[in-house]
């Protein structure tokens, strides 16, 4: 432990027995360490040399006071409102230092600088310019003494980021521009909510930036988030978005050709995916779409770039091995400020940042900071001195900048995605700016900020203030300035034009996705079988490790050796097995797997091991990584921070990027989807209805009223059915936004995932997944039902010997609740009675259903029975279908309605079963 020098220490007495010499690091700490002689040994430095030290260790005291507060002094503020603090850590009288400011002293190793002999004035002035101005840092935080230097010598060696006098002028002709482009869409479309640049147009400079410096490190894809503001004006000016589509929009038509099926979204919401030049380069940019909720974006974002990293084979998937991640994809995240700071997907995000499997080596956070929520200032908003400070969590850096210089916003962007491409770790740029029109142009922002809105009104522009700085320094002529204003203006002038004639052409839909089409209007039908032969060699490779492996007895008996046997025997195959042999199949036919969750590797139940541990050494290996000697796809499993929202984004954000990757989210317990339903709601079901974007992702919730209490029982189906599209009066088709399934069989489950994979399109599959039929032997199938001409069936028929004409009571149900229902038709001795298993209830079967009706022609009784409460479960969903398209009204056996999704009282629940059945069969 190293101590520092104050002016009152004194290396004498029982202090000099302790110490051998007093030293000076690389970072310039004067201090005093342990002896490793004798304790005996004697020191004592007193006089002119112990002051001199003394003096210079407060000198370094000093230095690091403005490397940890001078951000609190720094002149961030735009319109000058907030007041800049002089924290007493930046006082020479603190240090014991003289007000003679004249007075040299020597900073060799203590400041990044050329000169070693200052004064203490020079000194002051220097730290003063360098973290008191238009740019600031918070750097201190950082765990990493490497990375706290980094920052030290950047902003302290005077090796100031150039920018060249062209350079200049581009910046204010870009500035110019998204002005413009608001002042024409002011003009034009005078009620129309825009969520323009004004007072922000300094990230433009941002963007500008970050693309070239991409091209300079031949980063070749930027995966962009972006909320609402300033994004139209992005699009436009900088992205190549057609104005004339944007104006189209604004006048209530559509954004998509023609001849595709979509019901579009908002203006503030419209995406692209484009190739740009910088330096002779091509930097590709990937601008997801974004929902009003807010920094849902986030993870989705990070998603499609870890899954975009790898498809270019950056670093090892299993992102241990950073090295490579990064080099060729670039995360950029754009936020609000208020939302910034408390939005729980934001700390959900960051926390997941640098985790395996979910890193993408650092993005970059764009802060456009408004200094105001909705209506509500700063300090309603948060507790934080700063909306970046949730980034303190994850020992994020942030740099603080002044919008009103936009120079300064360069420099800020150079070091920020120099620290990235360095460190490979998340960094916050804080863009200090504001709003002119408040939240949108169509509010009077004066009602509740007023003061605030006097300093915007009486100010210039950030264009028109750089405009003037370069014009006055010789740079640029105002004449040239005019000009682009003036071309810009004829391009709107003539894409307002062309609105009504203009036909839209497909230009920001993926090029990976050209081989997809949209679903169908049928339930279309899709052999999913594999040879038997090949099924038993994936099968065994699933359960094959290294000899030398030591794997947990319990696993080597009931897993490894039990599915050996089992697929020998062609016989009761478990779930886990035909999750294997299905996920084992797709990967020897070249596609990607990644199943992604809470101890998804094990699995909730203790019934997956997709990996398996060496008892001795805690290493992991993963069989089906490891099928053939030729190349295969790869199978990544990741085992998930405990969030919900973020992972479930971020996996969402995987499944955009390729449709031959197959994205499984597997809950813990099924209703745990409750802390991301913004995702499920705004992008999973919505997502290619909105934005033509289609998702093939899975979701896994276990499922099944067991009495294991209100949250570990229910996977809240009817909300998804609630959310689907599904006709209640029309024949279903493949054309629905969702899947819902409820299988019963693993070869149900085995074809389902398949499925995903083989179809010409993609479509999120909610399947209801099991608990106790995981292991349940009526639950398992024989090899024979994966085998060539096999699929998922939408309905089962019963397995009974029971003659179809001596049915009289036909009872529909799903889920594991069917074999409930046959043991309790078994203890009864009822030989009148048939089930029929609804598979999928979304897309509803209807000619299915109807076909097996059709056996039962002297059937008078039609029965819905379910486990769940009435007012949950399918009941609601499937009842109206009976009625309207089937043709058969069902009478409801099943729970009485209750406010939690279960009771947690175990005699209870007995209780309700017995009155299930009670119901179903009386």
């Amino acid at each position: 432990m190293y101590r520092f020098l104050s002016n009152s220490t004194r290396l004498t007495g029982c202090h000099a027995k302790r110490c051998a010499t007093l030293y000076h690091s690389k970072t310039g700490v004067y201090g005093y360490k342990p002896s490793a002689e004798s304790d005996n040994e004697k020191l004592v430095i007193e006089g002119d040399a112990l002051q001199n030290r003394i003096k210079n260790g407060n000198i370094y005291q000093l230095v690091q006071a403005y490397r940890k507060f001078g951000h609190l002094k720094a002149n961030l503020d735009p319109l000058g409102i907030q007041t800049r603090r002089n924290p007493c850590e930046l006082s020479l009288e603190r240090y014991g230092l003289s007000n003679d400011l004249n007075q040299q002293i020597n900073t060799t190793g203590i400041f990044y600088s050329n000169q070693s002999q200052i004064s203490i004035g020079d000194l002051v002035q220097q730290l003063e310019e360098q973290y008191c101005q238009g740019i600031a840092a918070e750097f201190d935080h950082l765990v990493s003494e490497t990375e706290r230097e980094w920052f030290a010598e950047t902003f302290e060696n005077k090796s100031e980021i150039g920018i060249s006098e062209q350079r200049k002028t581009d910046l204010a002709k870009l500035l110019l521009k998204s002005q413009t482009f608001d002042h024409f869409l002011a003009n034009k479309f005078t009620t129309v909510k825009r969520y323009g640049g004004e007072g922000g147009e300094s990230m433009m400079g941002v963007f500008d930036e970050i693309f070239r410096s991409c091209s300079e490190y031949d980063v070749s894809n930027v995966v962009m988030c972006m909320p609402h503001r300033g994004r139209l004006n992005f699009l436009t000016c900088m992205l190549k978005f057609p104005p004339v589509i944007m104006l189209q929009k604004m006048k209530g038509k559509t954004e998509f050709p023609p001849d595709v099926k979509g019901t579009g979204d908002v203006l503030s919401h419209l995406y692209t995916s484009v190739d740009l030049e910088y330096g002779g380069k091509n930097v590709h940019v990937s601008f997801l779409p974004n929902p009003s909720h807010l920094e849902a974006n986030d993870p989705v974002a990070v998603g499609k770039a870890r899954a975009k990293q790898q498809m270019l084979q950056e670093g090892e998937y299993s992102g241990d091995d950073k090295s490579k991640i990064g080099d060729k994809v670039l995360c950029l995240q754009v936020h609000g400020d208020a939302a910034f700071s408390a939005q729980g997907i934001v700390a959900e995000t960051l926390i997941i940042a640098d985790c395996p499997h979910f890193t993408v080596g650092g993005s970059i956070h764009l802060i456009v900071n408004n200094q105001i929520g909705f209506t509500a200032e700063a300090r309603q908003g948060r507790s934080s001195t700063y909306s970046s400070d949730i980034g303190k969590i994850n020992s994020i850096p942030v740099l603080h900048v002044n919008a009103d210089y936009p120079e300064d916003v360069i420099r800020a962007t150079s070091v920020a995605i120099k620290y990235r491409q360095k460190f490979r770790k998340d960094i916050i740029i804080d863009l200090m700016c504001y709003r002119k029109y408040g939240h949108n142009e169509l509010d009077d922002p004066a009602f509740t900020n007023p003061l605030m809105y006097q300093a915007i009104n009486s100010r210039k522009s950030i264009p028109d203030l750089y405009a003037e700085k370069i014009v006055s320094e010789g740079i640029c002529e105002m004449s040239i300035l005019d000009d682009t204003i003036k071309e810009w203006n004829t391009v709107l002038q003539s894409d307002i034009s062309k609105v009504d004639s203009y036909v839209i052409q497909p230009f920001h839909l993926l090029k990976q996705w050209s081989n997809m089409q949209q679903a169908g209007d049928v339930i279309s039908r899709w052999d999913t079988g594999v040879d038997i032969d090949t099924l038993k060699f994936i099968g065994a490779k699933s359960v094959e490790i290294p000899e030398a492996w030591k794997s947990h007895t319990t696993i080597q008996k009931t897993h490894l050796d039990r599915r050996k046997q089992k697929l020998m025997e062609g016989k009761e195959l478990d779930w886990a097995t035909a999750e294997a042999l299905s996920i084992g199949s797709l990967l020897y036919q070249g596609f990607n797997v990644r199943i992604c969750g809470q101890d998804v590797g094990r699995g909730t139940f203790s019934h997956r091991h997709a990996m398996v541990i060496d008892q001795q050494t805690d290493d992991m290996y993963i069989p089906l990584n490891n099928i053939a000697d030729t190349q295969q796809a790869f199978f990544e499993v990741a085992n998930s921070a405990l969030s919900e929202e973020a992972v479930l984004g971020f996996e969402y954000g995987m499944s955009l990027e390729s449709p031959n990757n197959l994205i499984i989210w597997e809950a813990q317990f099924g209703d745990f989807f409750n802390g991301a339903q913004s995702i499920i709601d705004t992008y999973i079901t919505s997502g290619e209805t909105k934005w033509l974007l289609q998702s093939g992702i899975v979701m896994l919730l276990p499922h099944g009223m067991d009495g294991a209490g209100p949250e570990h029982s229910n996977a809240r189906i009817e909300r998804f059915l609630q959310l689907s599209d599904s006709k209640e009066d029309g024949i279903d088709s493949d054309d629905v936004n969702i899947q819902v399934v409820h299988p019963t069989t693993s070869a149900q489950y085995f074809h389902l995932l398949r499925r995903q994979m083989v179809r010409n399109y993609r479509k999120p599959l909610i399947v209801a997944a099991p608990k106790v039929i995981l292991r349940l032997p009526a639950a398992a199938s024989d090899l024979s039902t994966m085998g060539p001409g096999t699929e998922f069936q939408t309905v089962l028929e019963d397995s009974t010997s029971i003659k179809p004409d001596a049915v009289e009571r036909v009872i529909f149900c799903s889920g594991k609740h069917y074999y409930n229902l046959v043991k309790e038709r078994e203890s009864r001795n009822i030989n009148n009675t048939v089930f029929i298993r609804l598979e999928s209830l979304c897309p509803f079967p209807t000619a299915e259903i109807q076909a097996e009706l059709s056996k039962y022609s002297n059937a008078k009784d039609f029965i819905w029975s379910q486990e769940e409460h009435r007012n949950m479960g399918a009941w609601s969903f499937v009842a109206p279908r009976f009625e309207n398209v089937v043709g058969c009204k069902l009478r409801y056996a099943g729970r009485d309605v209750l406010s939690t999704s279960a009771v947690g009282i175990g005699e209870l629940h007995q209780k309700e079963v017995k009155d299930i059945m009670e119901k179903t069969f009386s």
